[in-house]
């Protein structure tokens, strides 16, 4: 396969992501909301989409300092299309935190500030020549990029929605598990792309990447379900969560490390992922379907095992440190700023009827 034909059709891998993420979080929410949920998904493809062809790419790969880019419409590129859908399926991922209570038309607001203000500059950091790549800092395909900043920030955008009604009184379940697994298997396809197409040729690199990041997967799918088992059952939730802890965790070493190392960050990725979402449930924050605890410390544990394996543990510690803090003091500064411009929250009425009829006038199980 030519080299253009590998990058478009990872492309399409990743386009894919969008969707199947779309599904994993539908299946999570009440009945109620699985339109609602599928639509943040569907949206975020499309903001970022225009953001990206106007301004987005050459704020994030354009020549200006090492901070930022010069504005100016996106080139006719393939390699500008495949980093598109980079940064649609990292505001996608952030949903998670809009569960069952945001507005949305303020997402849409949200979504178009949120990529401008703090993915460009992640990707002008690390991967559009900038400081953090200056300083060493390595991030194959977005372990800080996309996940420490859409994990964070959707921390930080829960707790500037508040919890939903009821939350921690009453059990909320998740009303289609079935969906949920569908959409971790789309993810889990569209990873290869994802990581084997940040290599940007048909090489070795490239076989490792798409290698290392199946084993890490299983490793973390394989770690969740033996935890799981401690309650006598076997949990798909579980597992499947697993996964994508072990797809999060690779993604910045995908191209640098051995079958034997992706190992070894599945099952650390697998274990602290874990009790990271055990402390945020013991915590009482509404982050629900757990970007933060899977994408945001999954992501993190990547960079600084990567940095641990390669020997440059400050340069990458650096990175996650400063990416964790810009990306969530920006995300909870534009939240509240769009709460003040047109209110984050539906109403109690319109959040007791669900989103899907008050956002959208449609259900999804008639």
């Amino acid at each position: 396969m030519e080299p253009n034909g590998w990058i478009l059709t990872s492309a399409a891998l990743v386009m894919l992501m969008v969707p199947g993420l779309a599904l994993f979080y539908a299946g999570m929410v009440r009945r109620k909301n699985a339109v609602n949920m599928i639509m943040l998904s569907l949206v975020s493809y499309v903001i970022v989409s225009l953001q990206w062809v106007l301004f987005g790419y050459s704020l994030s790969f354009g020549d200006g300092s090492d901070f930022i880019g010069f504005p100016s419409p996106m080139p006719e590129d393939l390699f500008a299309f495949y980093q598109l859908t980079f940064a649609a399926i990292t505001l996608a991922i952030i949903t998670s935190a809009a569960a069952e209570r945001m507005k949305f038309s303020s997402f849409v607001l949200f979504g178009l500030l949120w990529t401008t203000f703090v993915y460009d500059p992640f990707a002008k950091w690390l991967w559009g020549n900038g400081w953090l790549a200056k300083l060493g800092a390595l991030d194959f395909a977005g372990g800080a990029v996309v996940h420490i900043s859409s994990g964070f920030g959707a921390l930080a955008l829960a707790l500037a929605l508040g919890n939903r009604a009821g939350y921690g009184e009453h059990d909320i379940k998740a009303h289609n598990v079935p969906m949920t697994l569908l959409g971790a298997g789309l993810l889990w396809f569209g990873w290869f792309g994802f990581n084997g197409g940040s290599s940007l040729a048909v090489n070795e690199t490239a076989v490792r990447a798409v290698i290392v990041t199946n084993t890490a997967a299983a490793t973390g799918a394989l770690v969740w379900l033996l935890i799981s088992l401690r309650s006598g059952r076997v949990g798909s939730l579980a597992f499947v969560t697993g996964a994508i802890a072990g797809l999060a965790s690779i993604t910045p070493a995908a191209g640098f490390v051995t079958i034997w190392q992706s190992i070894v960050i599945g099952v650390v990725a697998g274990v602290l992922c874990y009790y990271a979402m055990v402390y945020r449930v013991k915590k009482k924050i509404d982050e629900s379907l757990d970007a933060w605890a899977i994408h945001g410390v999954g992501g993190a544990i990547g960079m600084l095992m990567l940095g641990i394996f390669n020997g440059k543990f400050i340069p990458q510690l650096v990175a996650v440190t400063v990416t964790i803090i810009y990306a969530f003091a920006v995300t909870y500064i534009i939240a509240k700023v769009v709460d003040v411009v047109t209110g984050l929250r539906v109403s109690e009425e319109e959040e007791y009827v669900g989103l899907d009829i008050s956002q959208h006038g449609e259900e999804a199980y008639s």
